[in-house]
């Protein structure tokens, strides 16, 4: 049997294909809601510690892809300006600039500087751009020239979310902010024990996931992270 020119099993193969390609589709968006109820309820604790801790941003690092990624990134953003956070995106300039974030932060493998930095400009003023040095002082001198807008070193502890991340010394973050001008933010195991050591060796941000997001009390935590850069002279 033939439909037209084309054999009405072939018709029936596509169809079914299409049923499929539509199952699995409504299965992500149904994946990607459900996370989305949690990052807002995640959203409105931040929004109760900002009141009274003041911390700066969000960065959504979930490794996903494909429709689940870019509907949570959008849906961040609606919720992040909703509770007055920046958001920046980890590893991916395109995502950054389709949900409308307030920046991106790329590492070694995600992409030129310069050329992030362009793009990000032509999206409008603002924009701010991350880097990874790891534990690279010419790295950090580069990605300043190419526009970053401030330099991330790490891991300056052992750290759950990247146990095999290279360590770097605490020395790097004044020798960093002497050479080039520009904030530099400590990243890696970075809890309310050892983060004091950090601030006073010169980091202006830390970047903190386990230490605060598995706190008992978020807030408390992050009043004591906002504390140390207060008597940080």
């Amino acid at each position: 049997l033939k439909h037209g020119d084309r054999p009405i099993e072939q018709l029936a193969a596509e169809r079914q294909r299409v049923l499929d390609q539509r199952v699995l589709f409504e299965r992500e968006l149904s994946s990607a809601r459900s996370a989305l109820d949690g990052v807002e309820q995640e959203l409105r604790r931040y929004e109760q510690q900002r009141q009274s801790a003041d911390s700066q941003a969000l960065a959504q690092r979930e490794k996903i892809t494909g429709v689940r990624l870019h509907e949570q990134a959008v849906a961040l953003r609606g919720l992040t300006r909703k509770y007055g956070a920046r958001l920046i995106i980890n590893d991916d300039l395109d995502l950054a600039l389709f949900c409308d974030a307030d920046g991106v932060h790329l590492g070694e493998d995600d992409g030129e500087l310069a050329a992030a930095r362009s793009r990000l400009d032509a999206a409008g003023p603002g924009r701010i751009l991350g880097a990874s040095c790891y534990q690279q002082l010419n790295r950090a001198e580069a990605a300043a020239r190419a526009g970053a807008d401030y330099l991330a070193f790490g891991s300056f502890f052992a750290s759950p979310t990247k146990p095999l991340a290279r360590r770097a010394d605490p020395a790097l973050l004044a020798a960093a902010k002497a050479r080039t001008g520009k904030p530099v933010c400590a990243i890696g195991g970075i809890t309310p024990a050892n983060a004091g050591a950090l601030v006073q060796a010169g980091a202006d941000l830390l970047a903190v996931i386990t230490a605060l997001y598995e706190a008992d009390d978020p807030a408390h935590v992050t009043r004591h992270f906002t504390t140390l850069f207060e008597d940080t002279p």
